[in-house]
């Protein structure tokens, strides 16, 4: 097949775009009047599997069943993809009495799908099928049918999978939201299977993972000379210091922002110790707290170090702006 660019129409390309959108848009609209009792039915079944929910398909519901299988994985419900062709050769004892076979077919009659369901019947595995034909063999064998039928393709030639597949990747979503809801599924648990990502490290990271600790922590005691004290803040290299008593518990903070504050006021900072000049009661968080609530802290009180403390007030650590900003938590 050969492509003449000389005759390539833009404003065809521009009109065929707008109508994929319309015809997808009303597929996955067209869902809404045919999700019943079957698929509160089919949300059942997934909650109450002891084993995985095994996603199958063929072509291009296969690819959408790889998906529907990654979304569910990663909100709360166990599940994994297998290529049914793959199944037939060996792949099948992947599959047990104690799992959910969740298959999709537009047509319900791709042989590689049938083939197999008389072995998974024999075993006892629930089959809930996903199909746009309900009377199709796919859908006979099933426990629970989702209706994902639509009335054209976008594709001009009606042939292609588009608007199917559309409406088969809406209703998978459907499955999954409704489950993670079911489950009580919560930012926390997003977050522990995806620790690599944002949301992950918001959540994950706790105080204590960014923190200075040890001798990286300015800190110095209330009787400590001004000149001490700059000392101090210029070799640790966090922006402030924490003024502490003898048993380390924290009485105060002095930062560049208190420094330039006392010059602008002209005081004499030469003869003044560190309990003259700091900013007592300083706002702090325990180690074991989220650095995302550092971050919120720090916005909230428009300030750029925090003091970090044990249950008894005593200085365990510290950070800054800096510190969270290296461990991508803002």
């Amino acid at each position: 097949m050969s492509f003449d660019p000389v005759k390539f129409d833009p404003a065809q390309a521009l009109a065929l775009a707008h109508a994929t959108f319309e015809i997808e848009a009303a597929a996955v609209l067209g869902l809404k009047n045919r999700v019943g009792p079957e698929f509160a039915r089919a949300v059942q079944l997934a909650l109450n599997c002891k084993g995985r929910v095994v996603v199958m398909g063929m072509g291009k519901s296969g690819h959408i069943g790889r998906k529907i299988a990654a979304t569910l994985a990663s909100t709360g419900t166990p599940s994994m993809f297998v290529h049914p062709a793959e199944a037939s050769h060996g792949d099948l004892g992947m599959i047990t009495a104690a799992d959910v076979l969740f298959a999709i077919s537009n047509s319900g009659e791709v042989q590689e799908l049938t083939s197999i369901l008389p072995a998974v019947k024999r075993q006892g595995v629930p089959l809930l099928a996903m199909s746009g034909a309900l009377q199709s063999t796919l859908a006979r064998h099933a426990d629970i049918v989702l209706d994902s039928s639509v009335e054209k393709e976008a594709c001009p030639l009606n042939l292609a999978p588009t608007a199917s597949t559309t409406a088969q990747l809406a209703l998978g979503d459907a499955l999954a939201v409704a489950l993670l809801d079911a489950r009580g599924f919560k930012e926390e648990d997003f977050a522990r299977s995806h620790p690599g990502g944002a949301l992950g490290r918001k959540l994950l990271t706790h105080v204590s993972d960014v923190m200075r600790s040890g001798d990286a922590v300015p800190a110095v005691g209330r009787r400590t000379g001004f000149t001490e004290l700059m000392r101090e803040m210029s070799n640790k290299g966090l922006g402030a210091a924490a003024v502490v008593d003898d048993e380390r518990r924290v009485l105060g903070i002095f930062t560049d922002g208190d420094l330039r504050r006392l010059i602008e006021k002209g005081v004499d900072l030469r003869a003044s110790t560190a309990e003259e000049v700091m900013h007592p009661g300083p706002r702090t968080l325990r180690s074991d707290a989220l650095a995302v609530d550092a971050v919120i802290l720090m916005e909230q009180y428009r300030i750029t170090s925090v003091l970090v403390v044990d249950d008894q007030g005593v200085l365990c650590g510290a950070l800054n702006s800096n510190d969270l900003l290296r461990a991508k938590v803002i």
